[in-house]
C-alpha cells in the first residue's frame, strides 16, 4: 500500500510538473509573435508633433486633416458639412494634443471634447466643433492603424464581412420623373442594387410645382410629382431593387404623413428624414404612422442624440455621418447602442472616397450594419484622384481595405486643386 501510494505521488509530481510546463508555456507563441512583431514605430515613443488642414470647394463642403509625428508616419481624417470655417477651429484643437501619444484614440477624442480647458461649453457638443473633432479622430486612427501595420477594422474589433453594401443615387434629381427613373434604370444596370431618390420641394424649386418654398405644408401638385417620380423608378427598375425616399426634413409633420401614406404602395426600402430630428416627438408620430421603416440622423451628433432618438422609438433606422458624428469610435457607440434596440446601422456618406473607405471600416466591424451610401461626385467627378488604391465599387459592395490604417494614402497636389481660396492649406 505505501508502495503504491509512493508510486501515485511521484506519477503525480511528474505529470504536475507537466502540466505546469504546459501552462508556462501557454500563449508562447501569441507572445513570441508579439515580440517579434516589426512595428512601423516605436507606440511610447510615438508623439503628435504637427496637426493642420485643407479645406476644399468641391460640390461638398468638407476637410482634410493631417496629423504628423516624431517618426515620421502621418494619419489623414476627413470632415463634412459642418466643417464650413472651421480652419481656426482646428488649429485650436489640434493644438491641444500636440506632443501626445496619437495612439491613445478614445483618450484624446475626451481630452478634446471634455477635459481641456473649457471646450465643453464652447460647443463640445454638436456642429462646427465635433465635425472638426470627426477628423482629427480619424486621423488618429489612420495613423494607429499605419504605426501598428493593421487596418483600422482590426483597431476596432476586427469584421463581421469583408465587403460592405452600398447603395447610389441618381444622376440627376430635378427632372422629370421619366428622365430619374432612366437614370435608376441606368444604375441598376452599372449592378447596385439599391438607390436614394430625393423627392424635397427644394429640387422642384422655380418649376412651379411648389408656389411658396418656404411653406413647409404638401399641396395635392407636389404629392402627385412625388407619386410620379416615384411609381416611374418603380416601373423602371422592378419589385427586387431597393429605393429609398430622401425628404430632407423639408416639411411639417402633416405633408409628412400624407407623403409617406400614398408612398407606401410602392414599398421603399425608407424614408428618409421627413421632418427634422430635433423635435423627436414630433418624428416618432410619423414613424408609427407607417409601415414603412423611417431612417434619421445624418444631422445629429455623438452618441447621446442618438441615445434619446432610440429611447424615445422615433426612427426605425439610424444613418449617422461618421465624418460629422464624431468619428469612427464614436461611431461604433452609436451602432452598439442601436444594435441594443435591434435597429439597423445605415450610415450616411457624402464625403470623398477617403471619408467612404473611412466609414466602410466602420460598417465591416458592427453586426447590425444595413447599407452604406456612397457619393457619386466622389467616384465621378475627378475625387479618384486625390488619392492611391481609391475604393472600387463592385455589384453594390465595396471591398474594404486591408492595408494599414484606413487604407489609402492622400496625394496633396491632388487636393489642392480643390482648395478653398482664402484658407491655408495645411499649414
Amino acid at each position: 500500500m505505501s508502495n503504491s501510494r509512493r508510486s501515485f505521488l511521484k506519477k503525480l509530481s511528474v505529470g504536475s510538473a507537466a502540466v505546469a510546463g504546459l501552462f508556462n508555456n501557454f500563449g508562447a507563441g501569441i507572445q513570441n509573435s508579439v515580440a517579434n512583431q516589426k512595428l512601423n514605430s516605436a507606440p511610447s515613443d510615438l508623439k503628435i508633433k504637427k496637426i493642420s488642414a485643407a479645406f476644399c470647394t468641391e460640390s461638398q463642403r468638407r476637410m482634410f486633416l493631417k496629423i504628423e509625428t516624431n517618426q515620421g508616419i502621418t494619419g489623414y481624417g476627413e470632415g463634412t458639412d459642418a466643417v464650413v470655417g472651421g480652419y481656426y477651429l482646428a488649429k485650436e484643437l489640434g493644438g491641444q494634443i500636440v506632443g501626445k501619444n496619437p495612439l491613445d484614440v478614445y483618450r484624446l477624442f475626451e481630452d478634446i471634447r471634455k477635459y481641456n480647458g473649457a471646450n465643453v461649453f464652447s460647443g463640445a457638443q454638436a456642429g462646427t466643433f465635433v465635425g472638426i473633432l470627426s477628423a482629427i479622430e480619424i486621423a488618429l486612427w489612420d495613423l494607429t492603424g499605419k504605426a501598428l501595420g493593421l487596418p483600422v477594422y482590426r483597431l476596432i474589433g476586427g469584421r463581421f464581412r469583408d465587403s460592405v453594401h452600398v447603395y447610389t443615387h441618381p444622376e440627376v434629381n430635378n427632372a422629370p420623373p421619366a428622365e430619374i427613373a432612366a437614370s435608376c434604370l441606368e444604375a441598376k444596370n452599372k449592378g447596385y442594387d439599391a438607390i436614394k431618390i430625393i423627392v424635397d420641394y427644394s429640387i422642384y424649386r422655380n418649376t412651379g410645382v411648389k408656389s411658396d418654398y418656404y411653406n413647409p405644408t404638401v399641396s395635392n401638385k407636389e404629392i402627385d410629382q412625388i407619386v410620379k417620380t416615384i411609381g416611374a423608378a418603380r416601373d423602371a427598375v422592378g419589385p427586387e431593387m431597393a429605393i429609398m425616399v430622401e425628404m430632407h426634413t423639408r416639411y411639417d409633420v402633416p405633408s409628412a404623413i400624407r407623403i409617406v401614406k400614398v408612398l407606401e404602395q410602392f414599398n421603399p426600402t425608407w424614408i428618409e428624414e421627413p421632418v427634422p430630428a430635433e423635435n423627436m416627438d414630433a418624428l416618432r408620430e410619423i414613424t408609427e404612422s407607417t409601415n414603412i421603416p423611417i431612417c434619421v440622423g445624418e444631422n445629429l451628433y455623438l452618441g447621446y442624440q442618438f441615445q434619446q432618438l432610440l429611447e424615445k422609438r422615433a426612427a426605425d433606422i439610424i444613418m449617422p455621418d461618421i465624418q460629422k458624428c464624431g468619428g469612427i469610435g464614436e461611431g461604433q457607440r452609436i451602432a452598439g447602442i442601436a444594435n441594443l434596440h435591434y435597429v439597423p446601422f445605415a450610415p450616411h456618406m457624402v464625403s470623398s472616397p477617403y471619408g467612404m473607405m473611412a466609414t466602410a471600416h466602420l460598417c465591416a466591424a458592427v453586426p447590425n450594419f444595413y447599407m452604406m451610401e456612397t457619393y457619386q461626385p466622389a467616384l465621378t467627378t475627378g475625387w479618384a484622384g486625390i488619392m492611391e488604391n481609391s475604393p472600387v465599387i463592385e455589384k453594390s459592395y465595396l471591398k474594404v481595405s486591408d492595408k494599414p490604417g484606413i487604407g489609402l494614402n492622400l496625394i496633396e497636389d491632388g487636393i489642392r486643386k480643390y482648395a478653398t481660396p482664402g484658407i491655408p492649406f495645411f499649414v
